[in-house]
């Protein structure tokens, strides 16, 4: 037997922010579910992923994220996602990746990192 993934978790201080931009940054719903605090977004009408649950937390994260989202643009270059998510509120994040990798990593509002990476095929 084995397990389902169920859905990505996202601690956040600001969860409707979060959602906001996790929302924007996926093509999600803003909100399809909401429950003690939480907000799940979802993939819209014909947008493939899972379901992503933010759950609040009382201070932002303090490390590197031990886990992290690979990002494929999907109709764009990976330039222009790039900047796509910078004007929604994504800062560019230094994890030690030196000067000649192929993906951009870049952290959301509340400081996760995740990878934007070249587009493929």
């Amino acid at each position: 037997m084995a397990n389902r993934f169920s859905s990505l978790v996202l601690d956040a201080v600001d969860v409707p922010a979060s959602a906001r931009f996790w929302a924007s940054a996926l093509g999600y719903e803003q909100v399809a579910e909401e429950w003690d605090g939480c907000l799940t977004i979802a993939p819209a009408d014909g947008v493939a992923g899972p379901p992503m649950d933010i759950v609040p937390v009382a201070e932002k994260k303090q490390a590197k994220n031990p886990l992290h989202m690979d990002l494929v643009p999907d109709g764009c270059t990976q330039e222009e996602e790039v900047e796509r998510l910078l004007a929604l509120g994504a800062v560019r994040a230094d994890v030690g990746q030196g000067p000649d990798v192929s993906w951009v990593v870049l952290a959301d509002p509340e400081g996760n990192e995740f990878c934007i990476l070249s587009a493929r095929d």
